[in-house]
């Protein structure tokens, strides 16, 4: 990882400066401060290495993923010694969703490390938690396991994780609709179209149908999230009924 000191060319103050923030938010000292630069590297500024190959966050986050994930299995195992295979993968999807993943990252901060060549604000929420992921990419290739377990302790067990609470969250309200359909034999559509109207930014719209009925509608700026809006709906109509199915 030495090129990236001599593609990216930061100045000595800005390393230090780098260093310091970077020992502040992870509570310990880091050794190779270019696995955290480049896991907070955009796809936008183009840095490639000595072989044309892409730097960016993006095999950081891959790697971060794989390790959270694996690393909250093994807290819930432990934890929770009675829970079957089905509630421990459902409790750590919980626990690592991408709004919780989003939440953390924007809580520390982690947006203000970011090298970019386009717009912030531009970029969506999902960076915040793309970056969080990347840093633990990082710090599992630093410093290893132990120290990506403690991080992780640190910041999402100890601070957000609530096993009770948690099984009664609900992350999906279209995979809860979806199941109950399922298993109350009702047939379920989902009528996704395009619904701009004057507005720049393209929205779509969606029509939940049950059983041939519209029963609810949502509209958002991506099918999914018309599709989760149209869905919590559905839920808080027929709240008591899923309940007592699911």
């Amino acid at each position: 990882m030495k090129f990236i000191r001599n593609i990216i060319k930061p100045q000595e103050k800005s390393d230090e400066e780098f260093y310091a923030a970077l020992k502040k938010l992870l509570g310990f000292r880091p050794k190779n401060i270019d696995f955290y630069k480049t896991a907070f590297i955009h796809r936008s500024v183009k840095v490639l290495d000595e072989n044309g190959n892409p730097i960016n966050y993006e095999r950081m986050e891959f790697l971060g993923d794989a390790m959270l994930g694996s690393i909250i299995a093994a807290f819930l195992f432990k934890m929770v010694p009675d829970g079957n295979e089905g509630y421990l993968t459902q409790m750590r999807s919980k626990i690592v969703s991408r709004n919780n993943l989003n939440s953390l990252g924007k809580e520390l901060g982690l947006i203000s490390f970011v090298k970019s060549t386009i717009s912030k604000n531009r970029m969506g929420q999902n960076i915040y938690g793309n970056i969080f992921e990347a840093l633990i990419g990082a710090i599992y290739l630093d410093r290893g396991y132990r120290y990506c377990e403690k991080f992780i302790d640190k910041r999402v067990i100890s601070s957000y994780v609530d096993i009770p609470a948690l099984e009664n969250k609900i992350t999906s309200y279209k995979g809860l609709i979806i199941e109950w359909c399922q298993k109350t034999k009702k047939k379920l559509e989902f009528e996704t179209y395009e619904d701009s109207g004057n507005e720049t930014v393209r929205h779509y719209s969606v029509r939940l149908i049950v059983n041939g009925k519209v029963i609810s509608k949502g509209r958002a700026t991506s099918k999914k999230k018309a599709e989760e809006i149209a869905s919590k709906r559905i839920y808080f109509i027929y709240q008591d009924e899923i309940k007592s199915v699911l």
